[in-house]
């Protein structure tokens, strides 16, 4: 067996940048590219919340990941699969059965992502070890945000600028797409040659689960795990509802209760500024909580998370289109994310410790994803039936849950800070 953390510079910050890219590809610039291609609110907000149900139901399969092949087989054929469906999506968009056809491509990548998660996540854990594990997680998650810059922003904008040079959304978002799956064919070929073979039949042998169904029985029967499970699931009910109608806020036109922002300027406030921010919010929670454990800041986490929402509220009550107040809120908005994220994945870490803890991980994420999915299902419906402002009053409000289960929730005051026994 090749030894551990070989090569752990050159695979880490591109099988975590592979990761990143089809999931804000299908979460978010699926929103964007709808929306600039004349699909409704309510029609965006309920389709492409059903695409988070990957990765609400991963766990499902997860298991599988271990007991057939390699991790490595797995990622590098999902991020084919992937590249192929963005293809797909390029190629659909010109027809008049666009909206059907790319949806379906749409959900393809999205399962294939969410696997891919589940081996990359799994081969990290093999291919490094304890310690390099630890000194890794600050590079893989620069290199997911990364990607989400790529997407969010770098793509967005030049989706912007053809629709300016050839004055045809649709073939903007065409050519946008094609170039998507090219990138993803390189980066599918770059972690070919760049991983090595770490997995033996010995190391598969002891990542393999006990039996299917005891993975999800030792989960549910950890204590207080209810509690948890509905922290899990309200900790974003207002961002998640946020997320899909804010790019849609900003691009509607001010007739509507928009404010008129062109699709280059939403990639750049979003995908760029708003990615930085993200990025320095979700460090400092981490440098934090390894100071100071997660009990001290875990309330003002959430409600970083949350109180950036009253900013939309203002923006859409008053009408503001200043670049100033928008640039400033989406900053506040990114950042208070990126900070409160960081105490999330901490928290979910803690539930997910004990036997099985991959698997485990892997349901306590896809709990997560459902915390995201259902709220955005609706939330293009409430969004036209009380305009922006209502809406974004609504989103301010969905934060009193989290608040109150706060208290409720139990996990040792100095988890993850450094030198802690995160068993205490």
């Amino acid at each position: 067996m090749i030894e551990k953390n070989k090569w752990a510079w050159a695979w880490v910050p591109v099988l975590y940048f592979t990761q990143g890219l089809p999931y804000v590809m299908v979460v978010t610039v699926s929103v964007i590219m709808y929306k600039k291609l004349g699909v409704s609110n309510a029609d965006i907000g309920l389709y492409t919340s059903w695409l988070y149900l990957p990765w609400v139901i991963k766990p499902l399969w997860s298991p599988f990941l271990d007991l057939i092949g390699t991790k490595r087989n797995w990622f590098l054929l999902m991020q084919l699969i992937i590249a192929l469906s963005f293809l797909g999506v390029g190629l659909f968009l010109p027809t008049n059965l666009f909206f059907v056809t790319t949806l379906a491509c749409f959900w393809m990548a999205a399962f294939a992502s969410a696997t891919n998660d589940i081996a990359a996540d799994g081969y990290y854990m093999i291919g490094l070890t304890q310690e390099k594990q630890s000194f890794f997680v600050g590079v893989r998650s620069t290199f997911y945000k990364l990607s989400t810059v790529t997407g969010q922003g770098l793509l967005v904008i030049l989706a912007g600028f053809l629709e300016n040079h050839y004055g045809d959304n649709t073939k903007a978002w065409s050519i946008t797409m094609i170039v998507a799956a090219f990138l993803m064919f390189i980066l599918t070929l770059s972690n070919f040659f760049v991983t090595p073979k770490y997995e033996s039949s010995a190391a598969i042998a002891l990542e393999k689960p006990k039996g299917f169904f005891e993975v999800f029985k030792t989960f549910f029967t950890k204590p207080n795990m209810g509690m948890a499970l509905a922290f899990v699931l309200f900790f974003r009910l207002g961002e998640s509802q946020l997320v899909k109608m804010a790019s849609p806020f900003l691009l509607d036109s001010k007739e509507v209760g928009g404010l008129g922002y062109s699709t280059a300027e939403v990639g750049t406030i979003y995908g760029t500024i708003g990615v930085i921010m993200l990025t320095i919010g979700g460090i400092l929670g981490g440098v934090l909580i390894s100071r100071d454990g997660l009990k001290k800041w875990l309330l003002p986490m959430v409600l970083s998370l949350n109180i950036p929402n009253a900013f939309y509220a203002f923006l859409a009550i008053t009408k503001t289109s200043s670049l100033t107040a928008v640039v400033t809120t989406v900053v506040l908005e990114q950042f208070g994310y990126g900070f409160a994220i960081a105490g999330f994945m901490v928290y979910l870490i803690y539930i997910a410790e004990g036997l099985s803890k991959t698997s485990h991980y892997a349901i306590a994420t896809g709990f997560m994803a459902l915390g995201m999915m259902l709220p955005g299902l609706i939330s293009g419906y409430i969004q036209e039936w009380l305009g922006y402002d209502g809406f974004f009053i609504w989103v301010v409000f969905a934060a009193i849950p989290s608040l109150i289960l706060l208290k409720f929730i139990k996990y040792p005051p100095d988890y993850g800070k450094k030198g802690a026994d995160s068993d205490a």
